[in-house]
C-alpha cells in the first residue's frame, strides 16, 4: 500500500521508497525535480525519457564557431581573474560518480566558448559570462544585444568579435530584461557612457532593475554567491555549472540607464537599417521583458523566455514570484507572431535553435511546461495540498520530459512551491505554523527534546544509515543552529550537503548544498560582487536614491528622531523635502523650498552620491542645521554584504 499524507492523497515518493524501488535515497534528493542517483543515473522514475544517443544539441551548440578566447580568461584593470571558462576543461569525457550524468551533459554544452556565427548578420558571443552577447551587424555598425554582467567580460567579447570581424562601432544597445547579467557589462561596450547611441529597454524596466539588484541588492548578492556557486572549487565534485550558464563573472557591475522604451507588442523600430519587431512580456522571466524578431533575417530573439532548461519561477536566490500562467500564455502569442517567419531562435543564454518546425516545437514544449506547473499546481492546492505537498506529488507527463524542459536551472519543486507562494503567501493555514520560533530558538527546542545534542547526531546518522538524507540535514541543521560550536554536527552536515548535491540533476541545488557544505568547513567567503557600484547607482533616478536610503534607515534607532531638509538639485530644476520621523524616512518634490526644512543641500546627483559612499559634504552647499544631516546618516545602517546562510 502506498502511503497517504494527511489529507488522504497518495504521495508518489514516499510510495517509491516504501515500495523499496531499486532508487538511491539521493534519488529524492532534490523534491522529485527529476530522480537521479548518486552515481549520477537517471531514476526508475525517469531515466526511459532521456536519450543520451541524441546528440542534436551539441550539434547545435558547435554550429557556426569562429573563434574562441585563447586563453578563456578575462583579467580586470588590477590583474584579477573575473573569469575563468577554462577552469571547465575537466568537463571531458564521462559523467564521475561525483555529478549526475544529465547535468554533466548540459554543463559540457553550456561551457562551450566563443565568437559563433547565428545567421546572415547575427553573431552571438557565448562561455564568456552567465548570459551570452549577441552583436547583429547593422548598415554602419553593430547593434549589441545584453552586454553580460561585467564591464571586463563585456569588453573581452567584443574584442573578440572585431578582431574576427573588424572593428566596428556600437550604434545601438539592447537590453532584453533587467537582471544584471544583461545589463551589468554595459561599459564594457560603451565606455563613455550612451552620449549620441540609443539604448533600448522594455518599459518598467529601470524600475525594476533598481528594486531587485539596489533596493534587495545585498541579499540577493550573498544568495547568489551559493546559487551559481562562484566561490566553489570548479572540479568534478565541486562547482560545474548552473544550468543557465557556469557561473557569474566577478568583474565591474554598472548600468547605462535607457534612453529609449519599448512599450507595444508589434511595436517595429528601426536601428541603424535593421527592422525590429518588438513582443512585449511582462511578468513572464522579469517583470520588465521582451522578445523580439529580425524580420527581414527571419531570426528571434526570446530573451530569457525559453532556453534549455526548465526556468524559474521562483529564483533561489530571491525575486519577484514569477507567472508561470502568463509565461504560457506570452509563448503561445510567439508562436502565432513568429510562426512561419523565423529560421532560427536564439536566446540570451545557451545556444540557438535552427529550422521552423524545431523552434515551434521548442516553443511549445516550454509553453505545455509552464502551463502546466501552473495549472497542476492550483487543481492540487484547491483539494487542499499544501505547497510542499505538492511539490513532492507532481510529476511532469512524460511528453514534456525533453531535454530542454529539465530542471537543470529551475525545478519542478521550488517551482510548484513558488506558484503556490504566488497564490497563497507563505502561510499554509495551519496554525502550528503561524507564530514559530525563529530558527535558533526552534533549533534549541527541538535537539533538546530529542535528548541533546549528542543524541541528535547520533539520530541523524542513522538517518544516514537508513538513506534518509533529507531528515538527517533537518536533524543535524538544528544541531547547528542549537549550538554552533558544536564542530561535529557542521562536518557531519557538510558531508550530507555534499552527497545531497552530488547526487543532484539541478545546478543551483547542487551548488547550493555545496556552497552550503563549504561555510560549514571554511566559514562564510566574503562575496566579491556588488550590484551596487557607483557606475550602477548613477543611473538611479533622486527617487531612487533616495529610497536606498530609507530602505537602510535603523527604524528603533530613528523613533525619536524628526528631521526636515531640503535636497535641491538645479541642473534638475527640483526640490526633494524630505522627513524623517516615527521611523520612516519620506519625501516629495517640486520646484519650491519648503519653509519648514531645518536644513538644505544644494548640489548635483554626483555630489550625492559621494556623500551617500561615505565622502562627507565636499562642495555641496549647506544652509541651515547641519546637525540635522548628521543625525539623519547616524541611523542610516550599512547592510551586510557577508551574513551566514547555514549558520546562526
Amino acid at each position: 500500500m502506498s502511503p497517504i499524507n494527511r489529507r488522504g492523497f497518495v504521495t508518489a515518493a514516499a510510495g517509491a521508497a516504501a515500495a523499496a524501488v531499486a532508487v538511491s535515497p539521493e534519488a529524492f534528493a532534490a523534491g522529485r525535480p527529476h530522480g537521479t542517483a548518486a552515481d549520477g543515473t537517471e531514476s526508475a522514475t525517469d531515466g526511459d525519457s532521456l536519450n543520451y544517443d541524441d546528440t542534436t544539441d551539441f550539434t547545435n551548440a558547435d554550429k557556426g564557431f569562429i573563434a574562441a578566447l585563447t586563453p578563456g580568461v578575462v583579467k580586470n584593470a588590477a590583474g584579477k581573474v573575473v573569469w575563468d571558462n577554462d577552469a571547465y576543461s575537466f568537463l571531458k569525457g564521462d559523467a564521475p560518480k561525483t555529478a549526475n550524468k544529465s547535468l554533466w551533459r548540459q554543463s559540457q554544452l553550456a561551457s562551450k566558448q566563443g565568437l559563433y556565427k547565428v545567421t546572415d548578420r547575427i553573431y552571438q558571443v557565448r562561455g564568456l559570462d552567465l548570459s551570452n552577447m549577441t552583436i547583429v551587424e547593422g548598415d554602419t555598425g553593430i547593434i549589441v544585444i545584453d552586454p553580460l554582467i561585467s564591464a571586463e567580460t563585456a569588453a573581452a567579447a567584443l574584442k573578440l568579435y572585431r578582431d574576427n570581424r573588424g572593428d566596428k562601432k556600437v550604434t545601438a544597445l539592447i537590453y532584453t530584461h533587467p537582471h544584471a547579467d544583461h545589463f551589468g557589462g554595459a561599459f564594457g561596450v560603451l565606455p563613455n557612457g550612451a552620449g549620441d547611441v540609443p539604448v533600448i529597454a522594455p518599459d518598467g524596466f529601470l524600475d525594476h532593475a533598481v528594486s531587485e539588484n539596489v533596493y534587495a541588492g545585498t541579499a540577493m548578492t550573498r544568495r547568489a554567491s551559493y546559487m551559481y556557486g562562484a566561490q566553489l572549487p570548479k572540479s568534478a565534485a565541486g562547482q560545474i555549472g548552473c544550468g543557465l550558464g557556469q557561473t557569474v563573472s566577478v568583474g565591474t557591475v554598472g548600468l547605462i540607464a535607457p534612453t529609449k522604451s519599448i512599450s507595444a507588442t508589434g511595436q517595429v523600430e528601426t536601428f541603424d537599417g535593421v527592422r525590429i519587431e518588438f513582443q512585449m512580456t511582462p511578468g513572464t522571466e522579469a517583470p520588465a521583458e521582451m522578445n523580439f524578431l529580425f524580420p527581414d533575417l527571419r531570426a528571434v530573439c526570446m530573451a530569457e523566455n525559453a532556453t534549455h532548461t526548465m526556468h524559474n519561477i521562483i529564483t533561489l536566490r530571491g525575486a519577484e514570484v514569477r507567472d508561470a500562467r502568463e509565461w504560457s500564455h506570452y509563448l503561445n502569442e510567439s508562436i502565432e507572431r513568429f510562426d512561419g517567419r523565423v529560421d532560427v531562435a536564439f536566446a540570451s543564454h545557451h545556444w540557438p535553435t535552427w529550422g521552423g518546425a524545431e523552434i515551434t516545437s521548442l516553443l511549445t514544449q516550454q509553453r505545455d511546461l509552464y502551463a502546466y506547473m501552473h495549472d497542476q499546481t492550483l487543481r492540487m492546492m484547491n483539494l487542499g495540498m499544501t505547497g510542499a505537498e505538492i511539490a513532492e506529488e507532481i510529476t511532469l507527463p512524460p511528453a514534456l520530459e525533453g531535454w530542454a524542459n529539465r530542471g537543470y536551472y529551475g525545478s519542478l519543486s521550488h517551482n510548484v512551491k513558488g506558484i503556490y507562494q504566488r497564490y497563497m503567501g507563505w502561510f499554509d493555514a495551519n496554525p502550528a505554523h503561524l507564530w514559530e520560533h525563529p530558527p535558533v530558538e526552534e533549533s534549541k527546542r527541538y535537539v533538546r527534546a530529542i535528548g541533546g545534542r549528542g543524541a541528535t547526531v547520533a539520530r541523524a546518522l542513522q538517518c544516514v544509515h537508513e538513506g534518509d538524507l533529507r531528515f538527517a540535514a533537518t536533524l543535524l541543521n538544528h544541531v547547528v543552529f542549537a549550538d554552533p560550536s558544536y564542530t561535529r554536527a557542521k562536518s557531519e552536515l557538510a558531508k550530507v550537503y555534499t552527497r545531497l548535491g552530488q547526487a543532484t540533476e539541478n545546478a543551483v541545488w547542487r551548488n547550493f548544498y555545496l556552497a552550503g557544505a563549504m561555510e560549514l568547513t571554511e566559514g562564510v567567503k566574503p562575496v566579491s560582487t556588488s550590484t551596487s557600484s557607483p557606475t550602477m547607482l548613477m543611473a538611479l533616478t533622486v527617487d531612487q536614491l533616495i529610497d536606498s536610503v530609507a530602505i537602510k534607515i535603523n527604524g528603533p534607532k530613528a523613533w525619536d528622531l524628526k528631521v526636515v531638509m531640503d535636497w535641491s538639485f538645479p541642473a534638475l530644476g527640483k526640490i526633494w523635502h524630505l522627513t524623517l520621523q516615527n521611523g520612516v524616512l519620506t519625501y516629495r518634490s517640486d520646484a519650491v523650498a519648503d519653509p519648514s526644512a531645518g536644513v538644505t543641500l544644494t548640489m548635483t546627483k554626483p555630489q550625492l552620491l559621494s556623500l551617500l559612499g561615505g565622502n562627507g559634504l565636499g562642495d555641496i552647499k549647506v544652509a541651515g542645521d547641519v546637525s540635522l544631516l548628521q543625525r539623519m546618516l547616524a541611523v542610516v545602517e550599512k547592510p551586510d554584504p557577508n551574513f551566514a546562510i547555514v549558520t546562526p
